[in-house]
């Protein structure tokens, strides 16, 4: 799993869906949940887990697409396997892994220093832990 620290900036719900805005670095993040702790309110710190399956990669992107969450990385790492690559990421100092296909990595032309985008859905992204408890 990957994790990011970052602080509530926003809850709004409408019957039992809640989209939950963060500031992650200066970076705006959306969570979509139908299930939402009390305990997260405007301002309080929280750990956000995304399972590396769930982040997508995009290079020398541009255009419009219907992920909320787009995050600018460096590629620090890649390990090709034979079916899969794990892509490790750099975001303001954090490390995020992204596992995909080793067809797309290849296709794509991954490299170690490579800008890249990374793409989460807000239905993607979850609280592991408030960390102001």
């Amino acid at each position: 799993m990957s994790s990011l620290i970052a602080t509530v900036l926003q809850v709004d719900n409408c019957d039992s869906l809640y989209i939950v805005k963060f500031d992650c670095s200066g970076q705006t993040l959306s969570m979509m949940s139908l299930d939402l702790s009390k305990k997260v309110q405007i301002g309080t710190k929280v750990k956000i887990v995304i399972k590396p399956s769930h982040i997508a990669i995009g290079k020398n992107f541009t255009g419009e697409v219907s992920y909320s969450n787009k995050l600018d990385t460096t590629i620090q790492n890649i390990e090709n396997g034979q079916l899969l690559s794990s892509v490790k990421l750099n975001f303001v100092d954090t490390t995020l892994e992204s596992i995909i296909t080793l067809n797309s990595s290849l296709k794509m032309d991954l490299k170690v220093g490579d800008k890249v985008t990374a793409f989460i859905k807000a239905s993607e992204l979850s609280i592991g832990e408030i960390c102001d408890d």
